[in-house]
């Protein structure tokens, strides 16, 4: 008999298994933050100017706009030192301008203290999880670090949120329906 493999269908098989042992790990610090009275949050990419401050924007509009604004602390950092006091990437700023967000934060360096400040830590790709590890102090500060991609059920090809540095516009588009997608159920999960 002949078994034909299909490698982009084994390939979005083996993405949805990942998937779901990925949300099954982070379950537990998730569920704990429901029942927090302020939930805290950091989001973090490579330079501080495209996603995660796009995540920020994002998920203020989303609390706000879900009745929590004062339950919750959002903020986000860079794991790289390049672009330190500068606002956001103004192709991100143009295209979250469109869909209503103002992303007025100053790019800033994560460092060791966000730890102890933050209760969730979400990384944009395995690169900014791995590069958290490196700076969390100690085994329970790396518990809190979570891909962002945990939080994005909509069809992607990624495995994590893009950098749409190099990209044209559709890359910004693109970045922007993910970090959507994942803060919308980030924040359902974390309801009150």
């Amino acid at each position: 008999m002949l078994h034909f493999r299909y490698p982009l269908f084994d390939n979005i098989v083996n993405f949805a298994k990942k998937k779901i042992n990925m949300e099954k790990r982070y379950e537990n610090l998730v569920s704990r933050l429901a029942g927090q009275p302020c939930v805290k949050v950091l989001f973090v990419c490579l330079g501080n100017i495209c996603r995660s401050p796009a995540a920020e924007g994002v998920m203020r509009r989303i609390v706000e706009e879900g009745g929590e604004g004062s339950r919750w602390v959002i903020d986000s950092a860079g794991t790289g030192r390049y672009h330190i006091g500068q606002l956001p990437d103004n192709r991100m700023r143009v295209h979250a301008r469109r869909r209503g967000l103002e992303l007025t934060h100053r790019c800033r360096q994560v460092c060791e203290q966000d730890f102890d400040d933050f209760d969730i830590i979400i990384g944009m790709d395995s690169d900014n999880v791995r590069n958290l590890r490196r700076v969390a102090p100690t085994p329970e500060a790396e518990e809190k670090i979570v891909p962002m991609a945990a939080f994005v059920d909509m069809a992607m090809r990624y495995d994590h949120i893009p950098d749409p540095y190099y990209e044209g516009a559709e890359g910004f588009e693109l970045v922007l329906d993910l970090l959507e997608n994942g803060c919308s159920r980030f924040f359902a999960c974390c309801r009150k």
